[in-house]
């Protein structure tokens, strides 16, 4: 799906080399000051993607014609990679990309060498706009992407821009594979190379460099932008090895004009006679074996919009164009475009067509194996709604896929896909095929299923290739070690770096997380601000709340107007929190978003964050001016401080453990940095070694009681790159290297307060990366966790109760407790939670038992044990009687729900049951099921309903219950049931 760059963003708060060659490892720019500065440490780093495989378009698949297993793909923000046939893994072939190049990662084309194999060749350039201030280039490699050089266009490309999904207009002469071709846009028509892609000349006898524009009139440059010349495909037929292709097909986006020929190798072309007209051809494909040119055509440059198309073949012998559309532009039916297309190399009667937007009910993928003449579909209606299918499919590798979506027929989740630019056939396996959508690239090894009447199956092939957009990143003391913030696909909560998670975020779901945050001295709460449109889910919130450290989430209310999430910050005991949404108002809220006051003295879209320490401490940024609230968010006031960028992209946060203390990155070109403040943004000193900045983000100290590491994004001794700093930013080292410079990086980063050296890092377009010091051991921790609080006994019956304690706290954080039970001379563990709460169960009757905690951190050390707690178990039943078990099963501000379990525990059967407590909290019951109830104040009863009295002995029943509550929702200490 389309992003916007937040990277344009990052290029202007770094500098820029001069536009030339770029390789592989090159030198970096030099630094913003223009001026010689101390080259910084470097240090080895081991750099990894946090899986959450794809997320993002896919806009092209290319496989080799000549070697088997040798496929690409190119995205459209997030670089090219190549297949591993091995692992069945995609491998990143652009993370040496630059800030000084960032655009290269925008990848518009790409051209496989069928000659001499390990030749590949990428068009690259992100914008054709402002937003990309360089030119487009050909990149180059001989080695099958390990290395690469480049040559600058003195134009731009786009490979984020409409059309994309068109192509390929990158292409080799299968004979003559010294020549090149590419198609370029914004009517800079055909471009050859003669030498391998060294050197490019205009093709000057090519004169319709097309004149499509989906608005002509954008002020942005970005709908008004021109695809141009849009796929080159050769006929090798046409000549013999060594020599040029004679016979060459161009496609153009021009309505009127848009397939081209050559029969001379390129040296004169004319419009193919006969063609149909009022529609773009997005692929050309040939079978040269049968001597056809087919073409899918729609009735836009895509690749979000597209109602109508049709798809034609051309006998190249006759000159004969046939309509073979599975559904023709003329018919009601189509609604929809078509894009991608594909041959079966070893059956080339075989070919595939895709819509390549149809939205509802899903995509549809057309095949034919007599040339077109007739097709099946993949799924077909049978009585509305419902629909038959040719497949099956298997997302069990990347489950959020699903995007949460509980679809009424004819819908399904997951869908097939949307945006279907790309369709592969392997040409060395017709059981194989590939596709690319919005969110992920798909495959199949069993697509001739579909010929023989059964059900192929449909996985994710994407593993390797990350293509997400990072807007947020927080690293909690606690749970789990990661949560994001991401562009189109809302964000994850990361519990293991190496695993898919498996659903974003719901409750609600955002189109975009825009920023997240949680509470320092209690990070099980969360808050997330993200995008939707407002008219679509007028009784949706654009911020959400979690209580459990973002593995569920609710909503509360919003202000008026909020389209966009904007910033949000918790306060560091997670009582409040204060949010700037973009557009409106900052506000503020105490609890949970059930109601929101407007906060004063902060404008419009300022950047707000939290003191860590400090409840009531807010701050804010804007324009220059820093902010501060020292009254929850309630008012504001501008502070003192002077010489802050009043331009460009900021960052701020606090660090944990020390009110007040504030480091500040970015800015412009003419005002970039870091700036430090200890006295809670009264005053600022800005960093003399760091000439400029994008992000800075905090982790674990590099000793037992330092300040914690800094890591930033920034220029350091004259290079860009990724930087860590043990002693508050006097000194730093750089710990990525010129094959990771992930050119999109820096709107987000931090580093874990668990793990020393540990650093994340979000990219525009390359997903999350993390990274390790590889190797420098961490400090080792000696310290254990404080005393936890005396347990308190709760919920007793005569076979169990609930242990609660205060938590303990840690310097890097409580791993878990251990409960034991005094019993003599050796004292028995009974459990090992790791919140502090316990339920105890199979305590006998009528005894009287001692239970203490002992808290653990990750490094192993225990606290001392906890003051002990002692209790007596309830009376049980003798013969008959029946006991009831009270939990909570989901609770939410203001309300919760219960269960009660009955277990007849005698040795006869019940006839009835009665069950009674007293809420410690003046909660009331609003409805109850399985069960007839009355409530007098604080007391409950509930006996049986008319089914479910009878108990044989041992059984067991529920019933369940909605209440109310306000302030605090405590357990009952006695929940009795008796039984006749």
């Amino acid at each position: 799906m389309r992003r916007r760059l937040f990277s344009m963003l990052t290029a202007a708060a770094v500098a820029c080399a001069s536009v030339g060659v770029a390789v592989a490892g090159g030198v970096a720019p030099a630094s913003a000051s223009g001026t010689a500065a101390t080259a910084a440490a470097a240090e080895t780093y081991t750099w990894k993607n946090v899986r959450i495989d794809g997320g993002g378009f896919v806009p092209g698949i290319v496989f080799n014609q000549k070697e088997k297993n040798l496929i690409y793909a190119r995205t459209d923000i997030g670089g090219a990679y190549r297949w591993e046939q091995a692992s069945k893994t995609w491998t990143p072939l652009l993370d040496w990309v630059g800030w000084d190049k960032w655009g290269y990662n925008g990848v518009v084309s790409l051209a496989t060498d069928p000659v001499e194999t390990n030749r590949v060749y990428v068009a690259a350039g992100m914008y054709t706009n402002s937003w990309d201030p360089n030119n487009g280039a050909i990149l180059r490699s001989a080695d099958k992407g390990a290395t690469w050089q480049a040559t600058a266009l003195p134009f731009k490309l786009g490979g984020n821009m409409p059309g994309r999904g068109m192509g390929e207009r990158l292409a080799v002469d299968p004979n003559k594979n010294s020549i090149v071709y590419l198609g370029a846009p914004d009517g800079n028509g055909l471009w050859r190379s003669t030498d391998k892609g060294v050197t490019w000349a205009k093709v000057t006898s090519f004169t319709n460099p097309g004149d499509y524009a989906a608005d002509p009139s954008d002020p942005n440059g970005y709908l008004s932008h021109r695809p141009g010349v849009v796929w080159v495909t050769f006929d090798p037929s046409s000549a013999t090895a060594g020599n040029t292709t004679q016979k060459i097909y161009v496609g153009v986006a021009d309505k009127a004009n848009t397939v081209y020929s050559s029969s001379d190798g390129g040296t004169t072309w004319s419009r193919v006679a006969g063609q149909p007209t009022g529609y773009i051809a997005h692929k050309g494909v040939l079978d040269h074996v049968n001597h056809t040119l087919y073409i899918a055509t729609s009735d836009t440059g895509g690749p979000y919009d597209g109602a109508k198309g049709d798809v034609w073949k051309l006998n190249t012998t006759t000159g004969a164009w046939t309509q073979i559309s599975p559904v023709p532009s003329s018919s009601a039916d189509d609604y929809f475009g078509y894009s991608g297309l594909t041959i079966d190399r070893q059956n080339p009667g075989t070919i595939m067509v895709a819509t390549q937007i149809s939205w509802w009910p899903d995509v549809i993928f057309f095949r034919s194996t007599d040339s077109g003449a007739t097709w099946t579909r993949v799924w077909d209606f049978t009585s509305y709604p419902n629909r038959s299918f040719r497949y099956t499919m298997d997302i069990s590798s990347s489950p959020w896929l699903t995007f949460g979506a509980n679809p009424q027929p004819p819908e399904t989740t997951p869908k097939l896909g949307w945006m279907t630019e790309s369709l592969e056939i392997d040409p060395f396996d017709g059981n194989r095929m590939m596709y690319g959508t919005g969110a992920t690239l798909y495959g199949t090894e069993d697509l001739k299923k579909w010929d023989t009447g059964g059900q192929f199956t449909i996985k994710p092939m994407v593993k390797g290739l990350e293509e997400t957009a990072v807007l947020d990143l927080i690293s909690p003391p606690s749970g789990a070690p990661l949560v994001s913030g991401l562009g189109d696909i809302g964000g994850f909560r990361h519990t293991d770096l190496d695993a898919v998670p498996p659903m974003m975020f719901t409750s609600p779901v955002f189109t975009s997380t825009t920023s997240l945050d949680y509470a320092e001295t209690n990070p099980s709460v969360m808050v997330r601000a993200g995008n939707f449109t407002d008219s679509d889910r007028p009784n949706d919130s654009h911020a959400a709340f979690s209580t459990d450290g973002g593995a569920n989430w609710f909503q509360g209310t919003e202000p008026s107007g909020i389209n966009e999430g904007g910033t949000i910050a918790a306060a560091a005991n997670g009582s409040r929190f204060v949010w700037a949404p973009k557009d409106v108002g900052v506000h503020y809220s105490v609890g949970y978003g059930n109601s929101w006051t407007a906060s004063t003295g902060l404008p419009t879209n300022a950047v707000v964050e939290s003191d860590r320490v400090n409840s009531n401490r807010f701050y804010g940024f804007s324009a220059g001016k820093f902010y501060a609230s020292t009254n929850g968010g309630a008012s504001f006031a501008a502070t003192a401080a002077t010489g802050l960028p009043t331009e460009g992209n900021v960052k701020f946060k606090a660090v944990p453990g020390r009110e007040g203390d504030i480091w500040l990155a970015g800015g412009s070109t003419t005002g970039s940095g870091i700036w430090h403040s200890t006295n809670g943004g009264a005053s600022f000193t800005k960093l003399s070694n760091v000439t400029s900045a994008v992000n800075i983000g905090f982790g674990k100290s590099a000793t037992a009681s330092g300040y914690q590491a800094l890591y930033a994004v920034a220029t350091v001794g004259g290079v860009n790159g990724v930087f860590r700093s043990d002693d508050a930013g006097a000194s730093w080292v750089r710990i990525n290297d010129d094959q990771h410079r992930y050119g999109n990086a820096g709107e987000a980063i931090t580093g874990d307060p668990r793990v020393y050296g540990r650093v994340y890092l979000g990219t525009n377009g390359r997903g999350i990366l993390y990274a390790d010091n590889g190797g420098v051991v961490p400090p080792v921790d000696t310290v254990p966790p404080t005393k936890p609080g005396t347990p308190v006994a709760s919920a007793i019956t005569s076979s169990g109760a609930t242990l609660t304690w205060t938590a303990s706290t840690d310097a890097v954080g409580v791993s878990g407790y251990d409960v034991y039970r005094e019993a003599g001379a050796t004292d028995v563990k009974v459990g090992s939670p790791t919140s502090a709460s316990f339920a105890l169960t199979g305590l006998t009757s009528d005894t009287s038992y001692t239970f203490y905690v002992i808290a653990r951190d990750a490094a192993g050390n225990s606290s001392t044990a906890s003051d002990p707690v002692t209790f007596r178990s309830l009376t049980g039943p003798v013969g008959g009687g029946c006991t009831a078990t009270y939990a909570v099963s989901n609770s939410w501000p203001g309300g919760f729900q219960g269960e009660v379990t009955v277990k007849n525990t005698g040795t006869s059967a019940t006839t009835g049951w009665t069950v009674k407590w007293s809420f410690p909290n003046g909660q009331t019951i609003t409805q109850l099921w399985s069960g007839v109830h009355t409530q007098t104040g604080a007391d409950v009863t509930v006996k049986n309903a008319s089914w479910n009295g009878v108990l044989a002995a041992g059984a067991s029943t529920s019933f369940g219950f909605g209440a109310s509550w306000t302030g605090t929702n405590g357990v009952p200490a006695n929940v009795t049931c008796t039984a006749p």
